[in-house]
């Protein structure tokens, strides 16, 4: 993947390098016409050494190859940058499992989340923070190693439906040592567009952009009977 290159700075270079080019082919111009020139005023007895003007028509093909050389490079990178946004947009509309600490609560519904200890733990807590860092939701996780779910119906300790928005999410546990835990946490959200930072293809879930590479799985998002009964409308029976 090309780290560091966005659209607007290949813009850039795909500009200066078409710049470049003018400017040789400009400057080969006056070249051939200061060439003619001498020619045609030679002294007979006395011809201009022709290892001069060789010399410098080599060094003009060798900056027109290397213009080349970078056109064609712009081109690639062009080409990659629009394959990264190009397969990526195959997540658009998709249920997608990521790798992060951040919830993109839809406001309605319950939202699955996993996470993994990598060890036996004599603590664990679940922490649910909103955007202004304050806790919204606590209460016990598993302690056994390994993977497992939580499933948060987007409600408060006291029972309280939380609005729509981007949550945090922490896994705190702690072994009979009192020594932290190493913990993974994996979201799910509905992944509603693509875009590119720096190179990188994000998924935009909510309110957040989620690096491609960050992706687990994807799956198309489960239709509730409500749904269903919406998109197929109602009883298709003609009446008399």
């Amino acid at each position: 993947m090309i780290e560091g290159i966005t659209n607007t700075s290949l813009a850039n270079s795909q500009q200066e390098t078409a710049g470049q080019s003018v400017s040789l082919g400009e400057d080969f111009s006056d070249f051939l016409t200061l060439l003619t020139t001498q020619l045609q005023n030679q002294d007979p007895l006395a011809p201009l050494d022709s290892n001069q003007f060789t010399e410098q028509l080599v060094r003009f093909s060798q900056v027109e190859q290397a213009i080349n050389t970078n056109s064609k490079l712009d081109n690639l990178v062009a080409l990659q940058l629009s394959n990264g946004v190009t397969g990526a947009l195959g997540y658009v509309g998709l249920e997608a499992s990521y790798i992060s600490a951040e919830i993109a609560y839809d406001g309605s519904g319950a939202t699955d989340i996993n996470y993994s200890l990598d060890s036996a733990a004599s603590l664990s807590r679940i922490n649910i923070y909103d955007e202004n860092s304050q806790i919204v939701y606590t209460g016990e996780a598993e302690t056994s190693s390994g993977v497992h779910t939580f499933s948060w119906d987007g409600r408060d300790t006291n029972g309280n439906q939380m609005p729509e928005g981007t949550y945090v999410v922490s896994i705190d546990a702690f072994d009979n040592d009192n020594t932290q835990i190493e913990t993974t946490t994996v979201v799910k959200g509905r992944v509603r567009g693509v875009e590119q930072q720096d190179g990188v293809t994000y998924a935009l879930v909510g309110d957040r952009a989620v690096a491609i590479s960050n992706i687990l799985n994807a799956s198309e998002p489960e239709v509730d009977a409500t749904e269903e009964e919406t998109e197929g409308g109602a009883d298709d029976t003609p009446t008399v």
